[in-house]
């Protein structure tokens, strides 16, 4: 056999594959024997993947599935987005009642979606009729939001602005169950050379070293830096720690010719900019 004629067997194969595994994911979506009221497809909507699906049938509530293309994903809950990701429950739940109990993990009957940004690998697959591969998937689909919101802030972020660099880095900390500090190096433009996550301390102390910050600055050539950490709490009122380690850094900056622009406090989708609340030396020169 020569090597065209293997590559063409070879793709025959691969293709039967890929055709018998496609069959087999319309298969189960059509005959989900754990379909109840509210589960995410009928059996209008699980043969409309393979032929063209006729009406619902009368007095029959819509189905998140069918809701979804007839009136568009702003008319579906939280929990029926979710159950059309994980397209199928469990004998004793359905798709959307099971997502119901994965949004209500840390809180029961709380429906927000913010629940899939804490939760682990193991929470997920703690929940009966969540395996690794749907785990995998509610995780995958918790990190595109936080990427999108990530990109969107990019667009517009600009490092003298307390309000577009709190919005860039919002999704990424204000979900965070301990303290996290990251230091943001600049050069003298205020263009990003490199951020650095400094410390992850206990829920509610952060130990930042200005010896610790400095070498990273010198190291990496850093004319301008700025620091954030977040409370997890969510409220980002500025504690006497905050307040006496951002004077100390203005200090030693000042002596080493670099500047602290700001230390932003995260919380939960709101934040404080410690130089407006005037913690930071007023002989810094502000944003520019």
């Amino acid at each position: 056999m020569n090597i065209l004629q293997f590559s063409h067997d070879h793709e025959d194969v691969r293709d039967r594959h890929f055709e018998n595994r496609n069959a087999s994911d319309v298969t189960a979506m059509h005959g989900d024997r754990t379909s109840g009221p509210e589960d995410i497809f009928s059996a209008g909507a699980a043969s409309d993947a393979v032929t063209a699906a006729g009406p619902s049938r009368p007095g029959r509530a819509e189905m998140p599935y069918e809701r979804f293309l007839s009136c568009g994903a702003s008319s579906l809950t939280n929990a029926e987005l979710l159950a059309i990701i994980l397209r199928t429950g469990t004998k004793e739940k359905n798709a959307t009642q099971l997502s119901r109990e994965i949004l209500g993990f840390f809180e029961e009957g709380s429906t927000d979606l913010s629940a899939l940004h804490r939760m682990t690998l193991e929470d997920l697959k703690s929940i009966p009729g969540i395996g690794e591969v749907k785990a995998v998937k509610i995780l995958s689909l918790a990190e595109i939001s936080r990427r999108l919101v990530r990109e969107r802030a990019a667009s517009r972020l600009v490092f003298s602005s307390p309000s577009a660099v709190a919005d860039y880095y919002m999704e990424q900390m204000r979900h965070l169950e301990t303290e996290t500090a990251v230091l943001v190096l600049l050069d003298n433009k205020m263009a990003l050379l490199r951020e650095e996550v400094l410390s992850l301390g206990t829920v509610n102390c952060t130990l930042l070293s200005p010896r610790e910050i400095f070498l990273r600055a010198l190291r990496w050539g850093a004319v301008n830096i700025m620091l954030l950490h977040n409370h997890p709490s969510g409220d980002p009122t500025p504690s006497g720690m905050d307040k006496e380690i951002t004077e100390r850094i203005c200090k030693a900056g000042q002596i080493l010719g670099i500047q602290l622009i700001d230390h932003l406090i995260i919380g939960d989708l709101s934040f404080t900019s410690l130089r407006e609340c005037g913690c930071i030396p007023e002989q810094i020169p502000a944003y520019t």
